[in-house]
């Protein structure tokens, strides 16, 4: 039975989500046009829920996204119409037509404009609406532009409730920006276009804004060079992929207790950044059980399980413990 989605406890201000979700059978359907319209619908859907994308990564049957979601607050009419037309950025006759009737009766505050302004806000701030808005939207124009039908994505997609600043952030940025180093896409995600990384190397603003939240980063140099010792344990001017290592030698340093640097521990599978439910400090990870706990009303005996020391993790702990293929 699948384990409830953890969701942030108590009144923090904002959380942090790693999203991933898979086409069906995993098929390699989303060619590169595919990925052009599904980066493009990301940033249209991310300002439109009020969604902050730190980061991303569209590959030929799955996507990860990692998002920053604040305390749900009241948005004014004003916001909510501007959203709006970022929906629909070009309105059909009728839409347009419909969006002067909205206006027209939220200035009245009539009940139509409450229930619209209801039906708004419900979709703000919220990680599952994002994800779910996201999915539909892109199936829609992949069904109708290769003339299929049914479902595309394979099911709800998953989610790892992450520490929303700290070691925990860098690595699992990094993590995702290198998913096409680990599928063979690319030796550096600069090169790669569909990754955050890319779009903020090539000047992106909102890209480059979600790549120095990680860092608490002033501006983009300072940002790019912290994030360049992360993916490739070297400075901004570094170009050498370095930490590479066979499968075979990974699991043998692992079995025989050693360790190696957390750059080419990215390089490999990491099932803990997307199966472990909650990723963070063990202080961060237990406050978030109890909250689990007390909203659920339920006990049980499970407790923060640090992750393998097989590299600097900056005692990092996870909710799930992983039996097997935990690394690959």
């Amino acid at each position: 039975m699948r384990q409830p989605r953890i969701k942030i406890s108590g009144e923090e201000e904002e959380a942090v989500y790693h999203c991933m979700t898979r086409t069906v059978n995993g098929e390699r359907i989303i060619d590169d046009v595919g990925r052009e319209v599904l980066r493009k619908q990301l940033w249209q859907i991310s300002d439109y829920c009020g969604v902050q994308v730190i980061t991303y990564a569209l590959l030929s049957n799955h996507f990860h996204v990692l998002v920053r979601v604040l305390q749900k607050q009241p948005l004014s009419d004003e916001e909510l119409l501007r959203r709006y037309n970022v929906l629909y950025p070009k309105p059909t006759r009728f839409q347009t037509t419909r969006l002067e009737v909205i206006r027209a009766q939220l200035a009245e505050n009539g009940p139509d404009a409450i229930a619209w302004r209801k039906r708004q806000n419900a979709l703000m701030g919220d990680v599952s609406q994002f994800m779910k808005l996201l999915k539909q939207r892109f199936a829609i124009w992949f069904n109708k532009t290769h003339q299929r039908y049914g479902t595309l994505w394979a099911e709800r997609f998953k989610s790892v409730l992450v520490e929303p600043h700290g070691r925990v952030l860098e690595a699992l940025a990094a993590y995702i920006d290198l998913n096409c180093v680990r599928a063979g896409l690319a030796s550096d995600p600069k090169d790669y276009r569909f990754c955050g990384y890319s779009e903020a190397i090539a000047g992106h603003v909102s890209a480059r804004n979600g790549l120095m939240l990680v860092f608490g980063a002033r501006d983009w140099n300072e940002a790019q060079s912290a994030y360049r010792q992360v993916l490739f344990g070297t400075g901004a001017d570094g170009n050498e992929l370095k930490g590479s290592i066979a499968i075979e030698e990974f699991r043998r340093v692992i079995d025989e207790g050693g360790k190696l640097p957390l750059s080419t521990v990215l390089r490999c599978r990491v099932r803990y950044f997307s199966d472990g439910a909650v990723l963070g400090s063990k202080a961060f990870v237990g406050t978030q059980l109890a909250g689990y706990r007390k909203s659920m009303q339920r006990r049980t005996r499970s407790s923060p399980k640090p992750l393998p020391a097989i590299t600097d993790w900056g005692e990092l702990a996870t909710l799930r413990g992983l039996r097997r293929q935990a690394f690959g």
